[in-house]
Protein backbone atom coordinates (compact mmCIF):
# COMPACT_ATOMS: atom_id res chain seq x y z
CA UNK A 1 0.00 0.00 0.00
CA UNK A 2 1.21 3.50 -0.81
CA UNK A 3 1.76 5.45 2.40
CA UNK A 4 0.00 8.42 0.78
CA UNK A 5 -3.07 6.19 0.36
CA UNK A 6 -2.89 5.17 4.01
CA UNK A 7 -2.85 8.81 5.13
CA UNK A 8 -5.58 9.86 2.70
CA UNK A 9 -7.93 7.02 3.68
CA UNK A 10 -7.41 7.63 7.40
CA UNK A 11 -8.00 11.39 7.02
CA UNK A 12 -11.21 10.82 5.06
CA UNK A 13 -12.53 8.24 7.54
CA UNK A 14 -11.76 10.57 10.44
CA UNK A 15 -13.58 13.47 8.78
CA UNK A 16 -16.63 11.37 7.86
CA UNK A 17 -16.86 9.69 11.28
CA UNK A 18 -15.83 12.51 13.61
CA UNK A 19 -16.08 15.73 11.59
CA UNK A 20 -18.32 18.74 12.14
CA UNK A 21 -20.88 19.84 9.55
CA UNK A 22 -21.46 23.53 8.71
CA UNK A 23 -25.05 23.05 7.51
CA UNK A 24 -26.27 25.32 10.31
CA UNK A 25 -24.29 28.28 8.90
CA UNK A 26 -24.23 30.52 5.84
CA UNK A 27 -21.31 29.54 3.60
CA UNK A 28 -19.52 31.34 0.77
CA UNK A 29 -18.92 28.52 -1.79
CA UNK A 30 -21.67 27.63 -4.25
CA UNK A 31 -22.26 24.75 -6.61
CA UNK A 32 -22.79 25.50 -10.29
CA UNK A 33 -26.57 25.51 -9.79
CA UNK A 34 -26.26 28.15 -7.03
CA UNK A 35 -26.85 25.76 -4.12
CA UNK A 36 -24.69 26.42 -1.02
CA UNK A 37 -21.75 24.01 -0.88
CA UNK A 38 -21.62 22.72 2.69
CA UNK A 39 -18.79 20.65 4.18
CA UNK A 40 -17.94 18.27 6.98
CA UNK A 41 -14.52 19.07 8.46
CA UNK A 42 -11.78 18.35 10.95
CA UNK A 43 -9.59 21.14 12.29
CA UNK A 44 -5.82 20.98 12.48
CA UNK A 45 -4.76 17.84 10.61
CA UNK A 46 -1.00 17.27 10.36
CA UNK A 47 0.46 14.68 7.99
CA UNK A 48 4.11 13.72 7.49
CA UNK A 49 5.63 12.18 4.36
CA UNK A 50 9.24 10.94 4.28
CA UNK A 51 10.46 11.31 0.70
CA UNK A 52 13.44 9.09 1.51
CA UNK A 53 10.99 6.21 1.87
CA UNK A 54 8.63 6.86 -1.05
CA UNK A 55 7.10 9.63 -3.12
CA UNK A 56 3.54 10.42 -1.97
CA UNK A 57 1.11 9.75 -4.81
CA UNK A 58 -2.26 8.20 -3.98
CA UNK A 59 -3.44 5.22 -6.04
CA UNK A 60 -7.05 4.84 -4.85
CA UNK A 61 -7.85 7.57 -7.37
CA UNK A 62 -5.83 8.53 -10.43
CA UNK A 63 -3.52 11.52 -9.97
CA UNK A 64 -2.20 13.56 -12.91
CA UNK A 65 1.31 14.17 -11.64
CA UNK A 66 2.73 16.15 -14.55
CA UNK A 67 -0.28 18.48 -14.65
CA UNK A 68 0.20 19.09 -10.93
CA UNK A 69 3.90 19.88 -11.46
CA UNK A 70 2.97 22.17 -14.37
CA UNK A 71 0.71 24.18 -12.04
CA UNK A 72 3.40 24.28 -9.36
CA UNK A 73 5.94 25.65 -11.86
CA UNK A 74 3.34 28.17 -13.07
CA UNK A 75 3.27 29.55 -9.52
CA UNK A 76 6.85 29.07 -8.32
CA UNK A 77 8.90 29.29 -11.50
CA UNK A 78 6.89 31.46 -13.91
CA UNK A 79 5.41 33.41 -10.97
CA UNK A 80 2.38 33.99 -13.14
CA UNK A 81 -1.15 34.94 -12.26
CA UNK A 82 -2.56 34.38 -15.76
CA UNK A 83 -4.14 31.07 -16.76
CA UNK A 84 -2.91 31.50 -20.34
CA UNK A 85 0.55 30.60 -18.99
CA UNK A 86 -0.80 27.35 -17.51
CA UNK A 87 -1.04 24.03 -19.31
CA UNK A 88 -4.30 22.92 -17.63
CA UNK A 89 -7.70 24.45 -16.94
CA UNK A 90 -7.79 24.03 -13.15
CA UNK A 91 -7.88 27.80 -12.58
CA UNK A 92 -10.32 28.81 -15.32
CA UNK A 93 -13.27 29.21 -12.95
CA UNK A 94 -11.44 31.96 -11.03
CA UNK A 95 -9.93 33.86 -13.99
CA UNK A 96 -11.31 37.08 -15.46
CA UNK A 97 -11.81 37.78 -19.16
CA UNK A 98 -8.06 38.42 -19.61
CA UNK A 99 -7.07 35.19 -17.84
CA UNK A 100 -5.90 36.92 -14.67
CA UNK A 101 -6.56 35.64 -11.14
CA UNK A 102 -5.52 38.97 -9.66
CA UNK A 103 -2.70 39.54 -7.19
CA UNK A 104 -2.66 35.91 -6.12
CA UNK A 105 -0.26 32.98 -5.94
CA UNK A 106 2.54 33.47 -8.50
CA UNK A 107 2.07 37.25 -8.45
CA UNK A 108 3.02 37.32 -4.76
CA UNK A 109 6.07 35.09 -5.17
CA UNK A 110 7.35 37.33 -7.97
CA UNK A 111 7.35 40.60 -6.01
CA UNK A 112 10.94 41.69 -5.47
CA UNK A 113 12.14 42.82 -2.05
CA UNK A 114 15.38 44.39 -0.86
CA UNK A 115 17.74 42.27 1.23
CA UNK A 116 21.38 42.83 2.27
CA UNK A 117 22.28 40.26 -0.40
CA UNK A 118 20.44 42.25 -3.09
CA UNK A 119 16.99 42.61 -4.60
CA UNK A 120 15.22 39.25 -4.86
CA UNK A 121 11.75 37.77 -4.88
CA UNK A 122 10.69 35.10 -2.38
CA UNK A 123 11.70 32.12 -4.52
CA UNK A 124 15.14 33.55 -5.29
CA UNK A 125 15.67 34.28 -1.59
CA UNK A 126 14.92 30.65 -0.71
CA UNK A 127 17.40 29.44 -3.32
CA UNK A 128 20.06 31.94 -2.18
CA UNK A 129 19.70 30.87 1.45
CA UNK A 130 19.81 27.15 0.66
CA UNK A 131 23.07 27.68 -1.21
CA UNK A 132 24.68 30.30 1.04
CA UNK A 133 23.05 30.12 4.47
CA UNK A 134 21.57 26.63 4.96
CA UNK A 135 21.71 26.91 8.77
CA UNK A 136 19.14 29.70 8.64
CA UNK A 137 15.80 29.14 10.37
CA UNK A 138 14.22 31.85 8.20
CA UNK A 139 13.99 30.07 4.84
CA UNK A 140 10.32 30.41 4.02
CA UNK A 141 7.72 31.95 1.73
CA UNK A 142 4.32 33.47 2.49
CA UNK A 143 1.77 34.57 -0.12
CA UNK A 144 -1.10 35.47 2.24
CA UNK A 145 -0.60 39.22 1.83
CA UNK A 146 -3.42 41.04 3.62
CA UNK A 147 -2.98 44.27 1.68
CA UNK A 148 -3.72 42.43 -1.59
CA UNK A 149 -6.49 40.02 -0.54
CA UNK A 150 -9.25 42.20 -2.00
CA UNK A 151 -7.53 41.97 -5.40
CA UNK A 152 -7.21 38.16 -5.42
CA UNK A 153 -9.74 35.96 -7.24
CA UNK A 154 -9.21 33.38 -4.48
CA UNK A 155 -7.41 33.75 -1.18
CA UNK A 156 -4.38 31.41 -1.14
CA UNK A 157 -5.17 27.94 0.21
CA UNK A 158 -1.60 26.63 0.37
CA UNK A 159 -0.04 29.87 1.55
CA UNK A 160 3.31 29.19 3.23
CA UNK A 161 6.28 26.90 2.70
CA UNK A 162 9.08 26.62 5.26
CA UNK A 163 12.39 24.94 4.34
CA UNK A 164 14.78 23.58 6.95
CA UNK A 165 18.15 21.90 6.48
CA UNK A 166 19.20 19.14 8.89
CA UNK A 167 22.64 17.76 8.02
CA UNK A 168 22.44 16.94 4.32
CA UNK A 169 18.64 16.67 4.35
CA UNK A 170 16.13 19.31 3.26
CA UNK A 171 12.78 19.17 5.04
CA UNK A 172 9.72 21.33 4.49
CA UNK A 173 6.45 22.39 6.08
CA UNK A 174 3.47 23.25 3.88
CA UNK A 175 0.86 25.37 5.67
CA UNK A 176 -2.62 25.31 4.21
CA UNK A 177 -5.63 27.24 5.53
CA UNK A 178 -8.18 25.11 3.66
CA UNK A 179 -8.13 21.72 1.95
CA UNK A 180 -10.79 20.13 -0.27
CA UNK A 181 -9.91 16.47 0.36
CA UNK A 182 -11.37 15.06 -2.85
CA UNK A 183 -10.37 17.71 -5.37
CA UNK A 184 -7.07 18.91 -3.94
CA UNK A 185 -5.43 16.79 -1.24
CA UNK A 186 -3.58 14.29 -3.42
CA UNK A 187 -2.76 17.09 -5.88
CA UNK A 188 -1.20 19.42 -3.31
CA UNK A 189 0.77 16.70 -1.55
CA UNK A 190 2.53 15.51 -4.70
CA UNK A 191 3.08 19.12 -5.85
CA UNK A 192 4.93 20.18 -2.74
CA UNK A 193 6.79 16.89 -2.53
CA UNK A 194 7.99 17.71 -6.05
CA UNK A 195 8.93 21.24 -4.97
CA UNK A 196 10.90 19.91 -2.00
CA UNK A 197 12.68 17.46 -4.31
CA UNK A 198 13.62 20.23 -6.76
CA UNK A 199 14.81 22.62 -4.06
CA UNK A 200 16.86 19.86 -2.44
CA UNK A 201 18.62 19.13 -5.74
CA UNK A 202 19.27 22.82 -6.38
CA UNK A 203 20.80 23.23 -2.92
CA UNK A 204 22.77 19.99 -2.99
CA UNK A 205 20.69 18.18 -0.38
CA UNK A 206 18.66 15.00 -0.06
CA UNK A 207 14.85 15.53 0.12
CA UNK A 208 13.55 14.49 3.52
CA UNK A 209 10.24 15.06 5.29
CA UNK A 210 7.30 17.03 3.96
CA UNK A 211 5.05 18.05 6.84
CA UNK A 212 1.56 19.10 5.70
CA UNK A 213 -0.41 21.25 8.15
CA UNK A 214 -4.07 21.75 7.24
CA UNK A 215 -6.24 24.11 9.28
CA UNK A 216 -9.69 23.35 7.78
CA UNK A 217 -9.61 19.87 6.26
CA UNK A 218 -12.99 19.17 4.70
CA UNK A 219 -15.17 17.09 2.40
CA UNK A 220 -17.98 18.79 0.46
CA UNK A 221 -21.51 17.43 0.80
CA UNK A 222 -21.74 16.36 -2.87
CA UNK A 223 -18.33 14.67 -2.62
CA UNK A 224 -19.24 12.34 0.24
CA UNK A 225 -20.56 9.43 -1.92
CA UNK A 226 -17.49 9.62 -4.17
CA UNK A 227 -15.11 9.67 -1.20
CA UNK A 228 -16.91 6.71 0.41
CA UNK A 229 -16.44 4.72 -2.80
CA UNK A 230 -12.79 5.74 -3.38
CA UNK A 231 -11.55 4.82 0.09
CA UNK A 232 -12.89 1.28 -0.37
CA UNK A 233 -10.46 0.71 -3.25
CA UNK A 234 -7.48 -1.54 -2.54
CA UNK A 235 -4.37 0.68 -2.78
CA UNK A 236 -1.43 -0.21 -5.02
CA UNK A 237 2.23 0.18 -4.03
CA UNK A 238 3.70 3.65 -4.41
CA UNK A 239 5.26 4.46 -7.80
CA UNK A 240 8.90 5.43 -8.18
CA UNK A 241 9.44 9.12 -8.95
CA UNK A 242 12.85 10.39 -10.03
CA UNK A 243 14.17 13.83 -10.96
CA UNK A 244 16.67 14.47 -13.77
CA UNK A 245 19.95 14.74 -11.79
CA UNK A 246 21.62 16.93 -14.43
CA UNK A 247 19.33 19.93 -13.72
CA UNK A 248 20.71 22.18 -10.99
CA UNK A 249 18.99 25.44 -11.93
CA UNK A 250 15.47 25.74 -10.49
CA UNK A 251 14.38 27.77 -13.51
CA UNK A 252 15.47 25.01 -15.89
CA UNK A 253 13.11 22.36 -14.50
CA UNK A 254 10.07 21.35 -16.55
CA UNK A 255 7.27 18.91 -15.81
CA UNK A 256 9.23 16.42 -17.94
CA UNK A 257 12.22 16.65 -15.59
CA UNK A 258 10.35 14.06 -13.51
CA UNK A 259 9.95 10.41 -14.42
CA UNK A 260 7.19 8.30 -12.86
CA UNK A 261 7.58 4.52 -13.01
CA UNK A 262 5.20 1.77 -11.96
CA UNK A 263 2.19 3.97 -11.25
CA UNK A 264 -1.04 1.99 -11.00
CA UNK A 265 -4.33 3.56 -9.99
CA UNK A 266 -8.08 3.09 -9.69
CA UNK A 267 -10.23 5.03 -12.15
CA UNK A 268 -12.95 7.30 -10.79
CA UNK A 269 -15.88 7.35 -13.21
CA UNK A 270 -17.96 9.84 -11.21
CA UNK A 271 -17.95 13.48 -12.29
CA UNK A 272 -16.48 15.58 -9.49
CA UNK A 273 -18.15 18.99 -9.14
CA UNK A 274 -16.06 21.92 -7.92
CA UNK A 275 -17.49 24.52 -5.55
CA UNK A 276 -16.58 28.12 -6.38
Amino acid sequence: MSYADEVFIQNCKDILENGVWDTDREVRPRWEDGTPAHTVKKFGIINRYDLREEFPIITVRRQYFKSAVDELLWIWQKKSNNVHDLGSHVWDAWADETGSIGKAYGYQLGIRHHYPEGDMDQVDKVIWDLKNNPASRRIMTNIYTFADLSEMALYPCAYSMTFNVSGNTLNGILNQRSQDMLAANGWNVMQYAALLTMMAQVGGFVPGELVHVIADCHIYDRHVPVIEKIIKNEPFPAPKVTLDPTVRDFYAFTKDSFTVEGYRWHDCSEKIPVAV
